[in-house]
C-alpha cells in the first residue's frame, strides 16, 4: 500500500485538533499541515507528526493556500487527503480539493446541503424527520407576515455561519424593528422557536456510508444564551445514545450522503407537545454540521467511552473501518463552563476537592475560545445521571448576590 499524502489544515488550532495529526501518522499516512501559526509555536508532539509544514500569513487568502498546497504536492506528490475538519474552512477545503482533484471529500457542488440552514431542511425532510417551519429574511412586512403564521418568540441566525454565533431570539414586534434597523449584509433565516432540548449525533462515517463509532451529547440550556447572555454553558456526553437518536441519526447520515467524515448533527427533543412539530419528546432537526463538535468535545468522547476517536478518525481515513476498538463500559462526561465576571458558590479549589477522583480537565480557555464556552472549563467523568447533576449543581451555584 503507497503511502497517503494527507494534508491537515490548521493543524495546531484548536489545541486538541493535533491528536488527528498524531494518530494519522501513526497509521502510516504522510501528515502535511498548513496554517497560519510560526512552525516554533507547533508543539513537540504535532511537530514529530508533521512531515512537513508550510506556513501562510493569512489562512482567508486564497492564492496563499493554493500555493501551499501546489508547493507540498510538488514536493510529496499526489494528496490523498485535504482536511481541516473545522466548520469555518470547509467551503475553502472544498474548493482547494476541486482544484487539486481531491476526490477523497467535499466538493463544492456538496456544499450547498450541508453549509446553508435553509438548504439543509431538504435533508431532513428527505430523513423523515420534521423541522421548524422558516423565512429567508427580506423585508420587515415579509418576516411580519411569517410571525403571523407562527408566533413570538423567532430565532434569526445567519444562513450560513458557524455555532450560535449572531444567533438572535427576538420576542416582540420593537426587537423585530431593532433587528431589521440594524440588519446585517449577510443573509439571515427567521425560524419559528421550537422549545426543545438540543442533543446531538456524533459519528465517524466510512466511504461507504456506514457508521463505524457513535455517540451524542446533551445540551440542557440554549447555547445561544450562554454566547449572548454569558449565561453559565453546561453539556454532556451520554453513557448511551437514545434510539430514536440513533436511528435519526443514522438517517440523516443517509439523506445528506456523508462520506469519509467525522459529523456532528443536531436535533432539539421537544420540551412540549407542538401543533406543527409533533408531540412532547418528537426528534426535531436543528443543523447538520460536517466536522466533529467543538470545543473539547472530542476529549469528552474519549473520557466519556475509554477510546480514543482521533485514532477512529484515522483508522477510517487508512482502513474504512475501526483496528482499534475499546471494551470499557461508557460513563457520562460532563462540561461546565464558567464566566470570569460571574461570582460562584463554590471556588475552584472547591471544586478541585470535592470532585478530585472525577476531573479529567480544569483549565482556563484563550479569549477565541472563550466566547461561546466561559472563561475556564471544567471536564468530568460521571459514574451516573445522580453523580453528574451533583456536578453541575455544586460547580454552577452561584452567589446570592447573584441571583437577585
Amino acid at each position: 500500500m503507497n503511502r497517503r499524502n494527507f494534508i491537515f489544515i490548521s493543524p495546531g488550532f484548536p489545541d486538541n485538533y493535533e491528536n488527528f495529526c498524531i494518530a494519522l501518522q501513526a497509521n502510516g499516512v504522510n501528515v502535511l499541515g498548513i496554517g497560519d501559526a510560526p512552525y516554533d509555536g507547533l508543539s513537540p508532539c504535532l511537530k514529530s507528526a508533521l512531515t512537513e509544514y508550510y506556513r501562510v500569513e493569512n489562512m482567508a487568502n486564497y492564492d496563499e493556500m493554493f500555493r501551499a498546497v501546489a508547493y507540498l504536492s510538488f514536493r510529496h506528490g499526489k494528496i490523498d487527503w485535504l482536511e481541516s475538519n473545522n466548520e469555518y474552512w470547509l467551503m475553502q477545503d472544498a474548493k482547494l480539493r476541486e482544484d487539486f482533484h481531491i476526490t477523497t471529500g467535499l466538493q463544492p457542488k456538496d456544499m450547498a446541503l450541508v453549509k446553508y440552514k435553509s438548504k439543509m431542511k431538504a435533508g431532513y425532510e428527505k430523513a423523515g424527520i420534521p423541522t421548524a417551519r422558516y423565512h429567508l429574511v427580506t423585508t420587515l412586512s415579509e418576516a411580519k407576515k411569517f410571525i403571523r403564521q407562527v408566533g413570538y418568540p423567532v430565532i434569526v441566525k445567519p444562513d450560513s455561519g458557524v455555532g450560535a454565533s449572531d444567533t438572535w431570539k427576538i420576542q416582540d414586534e420593537a426587537q423585530l424593528k431593532s433587528f431589521f434597523c440594524n440588519l446585517p449584509e449577510v443573509p439571515y433565516v427567521m425560524e419559528e422557536f421550537v422549545p426543545g432540548e438540543i442533543c446531538s449525533y456524533d459519528a465517524i462515517v466510512n466511504s461507504k456510508g456506514s457508521v463505524l463509532f457513535e455517540t451524542g451529547n446533551i445540551s440542557p440550556i440554549s447555547i445561544m444564551d450562554c454566547v449572548n447572555k454569558h449565561e453559565t454553558i453546561h453539556f454532556y456526553i451520554v453513557d448511551k445514545l437514545a434510539e430514536d437518536l440513533r436511528a435519526c441519526g443514522r438517517a440523516c447520515v443517509k439523506a445528506f450522503r456523508v462520506r469519509s467524515r467525522f459529523v456532528h448533527l443536531e436535533f432539539f427533543r421537544l420540551f412540549t407537545d407542538h401543533p406543527y412539530l409533533g408531540k412532547k419528546g418528537q426528534i426535531v432537526g436543528l443543523e447538520v454540521n460536517m466536522r466533529p463538535s467543538g470545543g473539547p468535545t472530542p476529549d469528552m468522547i474519549n473520557f466519556a467511552y475509554s477510546t480514543n476517536c482521533y485514532q477512529h478518525f484515522a483508522d477510517m481515513i487508512v482502513y474504512d473501518k475501526l483496528k482499534h476498538k475499546n471494551k470499557a463500559t461508557p460513563c457520562f462526561c460532563a462540561f461546565v463552563g464558567r464566566w470570569n465576571e460571574l461570582c460562584y458558590k463554590h471556588s475552584h479549589e472547591e471544586i478541585m476537592t470535592a470532585f478530585r477522583g472525577e476531573l479529567t480537565t480544569a483549565e482556563a480557555l484563550p479569549e477565541v475560545l472563550a466566547q461561546g464556552m466561559g472563561n475556564y472549563i471544567y471536564l468530568a467523568k460521571l459514574e451516573n445521571k445522580e453523580k453528574m447533576e451533583e456536578f453541575f449543581q455544586y460547580t454552577l451555584e452561584l452567589e446570592e448576590k447573584e441571583r437577585i
